[in-house]
């Protein structure tokens, strides 16, 4: 495998440095220095500004085709623009999942009046997305979904509810699964449809997580009347579009490069903090500590690597976004837990705190990053697909 990048791919990886050392947000700016919530207003508008500013640049969604808004750039650009935006540690998307879910799967499966609607405010940021999959008894058992969607004349009438729902609070539509068949078998009645948030009979309640933030929600549908135009892909067979965007999910989920960014910090961390008078990095347990973690990320960025040359070469990646998805959500817990052992008593402190580190985010990524196994497909089920698919087990095994 050559890891080397040609000469045009280095120019360009240059020239985007370059413009983000010009026009990057400074630390704190999109919130005004005030650890506002992802979801106050404010907020929302300055990082629908910063998307905006990007997609101005040609540096959103590159990898798209260029009718429908990106820059038909190869894999490569697309990985080098990635690395640069988390090394420079630039504010994450506002609009990541209409980026990196709905709209590759709109590209896919939409119809041409889907594309050419969708597809450009998801660029600048002037409709954000949310997910409704997951159900109370639908969660690792997708399949098993019971919102239902009625036809009547040129609409769907839908009822039911769904919970987990990511950014719902501040979405202008949902990409959903609903069940359009009820006496089919369970993967086969499943239709995929988008839906406007502001239609009536919709309410959006807002779940509290254990970072204090209300990232969750819950989200009831109350007779509410969808157009047909709205299906994805056919009727009924919704679930082969689904495992489309889920395919995007995982890999938008297992950033290896934001990885690496998480272990730089902890043995920056390891190099600065003390215990019992010396420094982190010198005691013996904390360098196994650390060793072992950072062979972990040296394996997952190998591993990274090769599902890019096989993209690059035209393989299946197969079973690799399960891996990927498992084994880096893992790892960011770990390697945010290892950070939180070094600190001590000081690992809990909230934000605002004195002495606190990285403005409390460590005790929140901890958190968060606990989540993140659990979302897109749990750590059970990702190993399940793994044995199942990859290593040719029987189910149950």
């Amino acid at each position: 495998m050559d890891l080397s990048y040609a000469k045009e791919d280095e120019e360009f990886r240059r020239e985007l440095r370059a413009w983000l050392r010009k026009h990057l947000p400074k630390r704190g700016e999109l919130d005004g220095g005030e650890n506002l919530s992802y979801a106050d207003p404010r907020r929302v508008q300055a990082a629908k500004a910063w998307q905006r500013t990007l997609y101005k640049a040609g540096y959103v969604a590159i990898g798209w085709p260029k009718e429908y808004g990106g820059q038909g750039a190869s894999i490569v650009r697309q990985t080098i623009l990635n690395e640069e935006l988390v090394l420079h540690r630039a504010p994450t998307l506002i609009g990541m999942m209409g980026i990196q879910m709905v709209g590759p799967t709109l590209i896919t499966h939409g119809t041409e009046e889907q594309k050419k609607r969708f597809l450009p405010k998801i660029l600048t940021a002037d409709e954000i997305w949310c997910q409704g999959y997951s159900e109370p008894g639908a969660g690792s058992d997708l399949a098993s979904l019971k919102t239902r969607a009625e036809i009547d004349g040129d609409d769907f009438v839908i009822n039911g509810q769904k919970v987990w729902t990511s950014a719902a609070q501040i979405a202008d539509w949902m990409f959903c699964l609903v069940r359009t068949d009820p006496n089919a078998p369970k993967h086969k009645g499943i239709s995929y449809v988008l839906i406007d948030m502001k239609t009536p009979g919709i309410t959006v309640r807002p779940l509290v997580q254990m970072t204090g933030e209300p990232g969750f929600n819950e989200v009831f549908f109350n007779d509410v009347r969808v157009p047909r135009t709205n299906l994805v892909g056919k009727l009924n067979e919704g679930w082969l579009v689904a495992n489309s965007t889920l395919h995007h999910e995982r890999n938008m989920l297992a950033s290896t490069t934001r990885t690496q960014q998480l272990m730089n910090d902890l043995i920056e961390l390891a190099q600065r903090r003390t215990r019992n008078g010396v420094k982190a990095s010198r005691d013996p347990v904390v360098r196994q500590r650390l060793a072992d973690l950072q062979i972990r990320v040296e394996a997952m960025k190998y591993h990274s690597l090769k599902q890019l040359s096989d993209a690059i070469h035209g393989r299946s990646p197969g079973i690799g976004a399960s891996i990927n998805k498992l084994v880096t959500t893992e790892l960011n817990h770990d390697i945010c837990a290892a950070a939180l052992d070094i600190l001590g008593s000081f690992g809990p402190l909230a934000k605002n705190a004195p002495h606190v580190e990285r403005r409390g985010s460590w005790p929140k990524d901890h958190m968060f990053t606990l989540g993140m196994i659990i979302g897109g497909g749990t750590s059970q089920i990702q190993k399940n697909i793994i044995a199942e698919r990859g290593l040719g087990l029987p189910k149950g095994a």
